[in-house]
């Protein structure tokens, strides 16, 4: 035999794995790679993260299928059960994380319910659902304490029964930009600043409060501007931050220019991007579509892992609070038609237009 790894050909066309890939996933047990490995030496295929002793690479070969290995006169591990049907590795993390809130979940402990390295953890779940595990259960806090709060419970116990150890836990992880208190009263005592600017697409409207970014919106008039503003923050004390046009010119060079309007680049602070965890996924996902390129609702779905989500990613995007820095306008109907937007289709194809101009 050569002392190389051989390799099934996995389908008529003669399609091959990456050797150095494949064999660099099985060395790191990750859980989520979609092959199967056979030893020459036992007659044996696994799974990657087969508990089993590592084989030597020489004596590896790689398929798509249990089907292709057996067809190649291996047979099944007993210890990894390749053959048998297989829960999804992040079902099982998201799982934990959700029955567990109340707690911090490491990903030690959920690289040993999914069969995966710490690392591997990480990454795949960022991969897939656009944050981090603890940014996940963060969120899902969040969503709790954002409805316990509306229904006028005690922020007390609210904050606790969100799964927040403290009060000051509450106000660093429940990305609601304000204290609960204050949120729970449409934003009462709290101070936002506001600039807004000429542009192309009409006013750009920026709204911040001393924990960073909660606004950026697009409107026809300076009154229009703080009148929406308003809505959105009913019970808050606005003032006039000229300071805060550095905001609106960093806004237009990200379409002009392509400059990067994202946390730490051009922001104060922290994004406050209130939403539901799916919600959270969608803008992730948005944020992900290239400049001068659109996406259908079902795509942006379907890329999500979630398919028959089309209307949920639809909703999703019309709760954008943050045009520009979260790119809904790169969302487009099936036909490819521009459909709604909140800030209006004419501003929507003007920006698509800007940015198709600068990938030309």
């Amino acid at each position: 035999m050569k002392n190389k790894v051989q390799f099934a050909t996995v389908d008529q066309a003669g399609k091959a794995f990456d050797d150095n890939q494949a064999w660099q996933q099985l060395c790191e047990r990750d859980g989520s790679a979609r092959f199967f490995y056979a030893v020459a030496t036992t007659g044996v295929f696994c799974r990657p993260d087969c508990k089993s002793r590592r084989p030597l690479r020489s004596n590896v070969r790689f398929f798509e299928t249990t089907a292709a290995a057996q067809a190649a006169g291996f047979r099944p591990c007993k210890r990894c059960r390749p053959s048998a049907p297989r829960r999804d590795p992040l079902d099982q993390i998201r799982a934990r994380i959700e029955a567990n809130l109340d707690r911090a979940v490491s990903l030690a402990e959920l690289g040993r319910i999914a069969g995966m390295s710490p690392f591997t953890v990480q990454r795949v779940f960022k991969q897939k659902m656009g944050v981090s595990p603890l940014q996940y259960q963060r969120s899902l806090r969040a969503g709790r304490l954002r409805g316990a709060l509306k229904q006028n419970g005690r922020v007390t116990d609210a904050i606790y029964e969100a799964g927040f150890g403290s009060s000051s836990r509450a106000y660093e992880g429940a990305q609601l930009g304000m204290t609960p208190a204050r949120f729970a009263k449409g934003g009462e005592g709290e101070q936002i600043g506001w600039a807004s600017g000429p542009s192309p697409f009409g006013r750009i409207v920026v709204g911040a409060t001393e924990r960073g970014l909660c606004w950026l919106s697009l409107a026809g008039t300076a009154a229009e501007a703080e009148e929406d503003l308003r809505a959105e923050f009913p019970a808050a004390e606005l003032r006039h931050d000229p300071s805060l046009s550095r905001l609106v010119d960093a806004a237009l060079a990200s379409v002009r220019d392509g400059s990067d309007l994202s946390e730490g680049r051009g922001l104060p602070g922290a994004l406050d991007l209130r939403g539901t965890v799916f919600q959270l996924r969608v803008w992730q996902a948005l944020r992900q579509i290239p400049r001068g390129e659109t996406r259908s609702y079902s795509e942006v779905a379907r890329e999500m892992g979630e398919p028959n989500a089309t209307r949920a990613v639809a909703r999703a995007c019309a709760m954008n609070r943050v045009a520009l820095v979260v790119p809904c306008h790169r969302v487009v109907g099936a036909s490819g038609s521009l459909t709604g937007y909140r800030w209006g289709v004419e501003r929507k194809k003007a920006i698509l237009d800007a940015e198709r101009g600068i990938a030309d």
